[in-house]
């Protein structure tokens, strides 16, 4: 009952040796604990029944019912919560003592279906038939439980009130029984437990091994992706390399993360495990162990964050580059807009048909334009500033760039090329024009008298003369013949005249001008001059014969005259003498 090994009794049949024997066992049991009050070796030897029931009592409550505990309470009280424990789920069945809530003998059966259920039908137990049920009790417990029979079933059925003590006994089999198979199953739990920890081990090594290769797989497969540098050379397209980074980030790399750190707790709640169990520690495979992990990590952050540096400064460059990109075209597009008809305007010969305050009114103007056209000089040195950043800073739309930039100078040079031509042409029509004026006014200066003189020789050649003398006739005639003598050098006159005209046609002429309609100095057009002319050369021969006429005539009268005189003459002292 013990479990221990007491001295070895005496040999001898001898009153005395059987006391000695007794008193080893007396001695041994109250070693362990238990009072023996008025027991004594003599009177167990002596057979006093009375004193051995009482012993034998003592030993089955030190030894099978003393031992029981439950939440800290006595023997007694812990077997009945226990059994309270264990038939409270049943019906009909309610242990508050040991001995009349047995009777029915439902709670035997209860106990013993609660630990082996296969060994009872208890749906089928009756309450009315506790004979019935107690014998199924005993029976079951002592041919599956290996229980002794102690008790009688009509004993307990016909007396009130049960012996406690002798359920108590019986009950506490049932309690050593249970849970000597309780602490069988306890051991075989804990073997099946160390097999399944060894199993959980084994299985965590396995997830680890597999998660550390999934792992480092995926750093090594996602690294180079990282330090790739493949630029694009559109913010567009920029961006959409810049969101499937953040999806990396957002939608990638966290479930990633969440694996590292499953690795790691894995990893060290394994290396407990093992060492609480006292196994060796566990070692992954070369290469992968939590600092090869880390190290692999380590660099995955790097060439993450030197992936993100490269995506935002190179989003930056293009955002500079497009905004480069759109101040070139908005600077090209105002020079276009101010350039347009300028090419025209420049080549335009408008000079040839205007007059000399025309000309320096186009020139005038165009020391405007001029103006104008180097304040645009620092417009087209910036285009070409910006064209030539663009193309350092690899600008994917160079070439259209290039092509714009270049036809802007061109266009630049032909326009000052123009301007130039443009400043000469007119400033060369001022001075034909200016000669042309001067020739004008020369023309005008020396027409104008001669145009005088030629109108004063009309009238005095269509002078009515009335002459009474030879003498007058004859101062005419002189007069006249004077006037004649002059008109060779009027005639170089005219020629001249007529010479600075032509002049001025000449220049028109040789230059492409547009002689304006009338001389601006002078109403006296050569054609007047001329016909005036011709008509001084035909009053002079009639001036001639009409002068011839009259000195004809005069001498004719001047013959009457003398012949006249000399009749009066002789007639006269006649006539005096007569009157006389």
């Amino acid at each position: 009952v013990a479990g221990e090994r007491l001295p070895k009794p005496e040999r001898g049949k001898m009153r005395v040796h059987k006391i000695n024997n007794v008193n080893k066992a007396l001695d041994f049991i109250a070693s362990k604990g238990v009072k023996l009050v008025s027991i004594g070796a003599e009177e167990i030897v002596d057979g006093n029944a009375k004193m051995t029931l009482g012993m034998i009592w003592t030993i089955i409550l030190r030894f099978a019912i003393q031992d029981i505990s439950v939440e800290e309470t006595s023997a007694k009280e812990g077997l009945l919560l226990w059994c309270q424990r264990k038939t409270a789920p049943y019906k009909n069945v309610n242990v508050q003592n040991f001995h009349i809530s047995w009777k029915d003998g439902l709670a035997f059966n209860a106990l013993i279906h609660r630990h082996r259920p296969e060994l009872i039908e208890y749906d089928k137990l009756r309450k009315d038939d506790p004979v019935t049920n107690l014998n199924n009790a005993f029976e079951v417990a002592e041919k599956y439980l290996d229980i002794p029979k102690m008790l009688d079933a009509e004993d307990i059925v016909n007396t009130a009130r049960p012996d406690e003590k002798a359920i108590m006994t019986y009950v506490s089999s049932f309690y050593h029984a249970f849970s000597g198979a309780q602490k069988a199953e306890t051991a075989a739990n804990r073997i099946c437990k160390v097999l399944a920890v060894n199993q959980e081990n084994e299985q965590l090594m396995e997830d680890y091994e597999r998660l550390a290769s999934d792992l480092l797989a995926w750093i090594q497969r996602t690294i180079p992706w990282l330090e790739s540098r493949d630029p694009q050379k559109t913010i567009p397209a920029m961006q959409q390399k810049l969101e499937d980074f953040r999806e990396y980030r957002r939608v990638h790399k966290p479930p990633k993360v969440q694996e590292k750190c499953q690795l790691e707790i894995n990893f060290n709640t394994l290396q407990t495990k093992l060492r609480l169990s006292g196994r060796p520690a566990f070692m992954p495979s070369e290469g992968r162990m939590v600092s090869d992990i880390g190290a692999g990590w380590q660099r995955l952050e790097q060439a993450e964050k030197g992936h993100e540096e490269w995506l935002l400064t190179e989003l930056r460059r293009l955002e500079r580059l497009d905004h480069l990109a759109e101040k070139f075209r908005q600077k090209a597009s105002i020079h276009e807009g101010w350039t347009e008809g300028k090419e025209v305007a420049l080549r335009d010969r408008d000079s040839g048909t205007a007059s000399l305050a025309q000309v320096r009114a186009l020139l005038r103007k165009h020391e405007a334009f001029e103006s104008d056209l180097a304040a645009h000089q620092d417009r087209v040195e910036q285009i070409a500033a910006i064209a030539q950043e663009l193309n350092e800073l690899d600008y994917y739309d160079s070439p259209s760039v290039n092509a714009r930039c270049q036809k802007i100078c061109d266009q630049w040079d032909l326009l000052g090329s123009l301007t130039h031509s443009r400043r000469e042409a007119l400033e060369k029509t001022e001075k034909q024009l200016e000669t042309i004026d001067e020739l004008h006014l020369e023309y005008a200066k020396r027409a104008a008298p001669f145009n005088n003189w030629m109108e004063s020789a009309m009238e005095d050649l269509q002078d009515m003369f009335i002459v009474h003398t030879i003498e007058e006739i004859q101062g005419l005639i002189a007069a006249h013949d004077q006037f004649k003598s002059t008109l060779p050098d009027a005639d170089k006159e005219r020629e001249a005249i007529l010479g600075i005209q032509r002049e001025a046609q000449r220049i028109a002429e040789l230059h492409g001008l547009q002689l304006p309609a009338s001389n601006p100095y002078t109403s006296v057009t050569p054609q007047i001059i001329n016909s005036k002319w011709e008509r001084v050369q035909q009053l002079v021969p009639k001036r001639d014969q009409a002068l011839q006429e009259e000195q004809n005539r005069q001498n004719s009268n001047e013959h009457l005259r003398r012949q006249f005189g000399s009749q009066a003459n002789r007639v006269g002292p006649w006539i005096q003498t007569k009157m006389e």
